[in-house]
């Protein structure tokens, strides 16, 4: 059943599609920032260069894109740069968490997760992060928990049930 799970990974992975604005919980598709930009530097859309983060034109949205492509990309430092220009929200706490959680502080990953699900309790990518940060701590029962909750909020074969799905049966994504 892993492997089937594995290979349905694999297929949603390579193509997915990502659309602007914050309700996207899929993996994001790399653009300039991760595949032209070198470490410090950002995609602007306006000019179609790489700028510094503090010259972009891009607006909210775009700045949330990058934000995800960075912390997917494992570009920590630039993700969190481009966090400080965002206001708080679900979405940039879910962020902040995942951040933190692939950085190995699971306290502020924790911290930022509840934040988020405080603020929207429907926030699915944020109940996945929390969940997969759980299993990797060994805390099996409260993983499924999200996992269950992620699926009675409409989450069924999305990416985040997915994901934590993966991680709970000790397949890591790398997410």
């Amino acid at each position: 059943m892993g492997g089937g799970i594995a290979a349905l990974f694999l297929c949603l992975t390579a193509s997915q599609s990502v659309a602007v604005g914050f309700d996207n919980d899929e993996p994001p598709t790399p653009s300039g920032t991760t595949t032209i930009c070198d470490e410090g530097l950002i995609w602007d859309d306006a000019t179609e260069t790489c700028v510094r983060l503090e010259d972009t034109s891009n607006d909210q949205a775009s700045l949330y894109q990058n934000l995800r492509e960075l912390a997917w990309a494992g570009r920590f430092d630039d993700a969190k740069r481009v966090l400080k220009l965002l206001p708080i929200s679900d979405e940039t706490l879910t962020y902040q968490g995942f951040i933190a959680r692939k950085s190995g502080n699971w306290p502020a990953a924790e911290s930022a997760d509840r934040a988020a699900l405080a603020r929207n309790p429907d926030i699915l990518l944020a109940r996945s992060y929390y969940g997969q940060g759980l299993a990797k701590l060994g805390h099996l029962k409260a993983a499924r928990k999200q996992l269950s909750e992620i699926r009675a909020r409409g989450g069924r074969q999305r990416w985040p049930e997915i994901a934590l799905r993966l991680h709970i049966d000790g397949i890591q994504t790398g997410y």
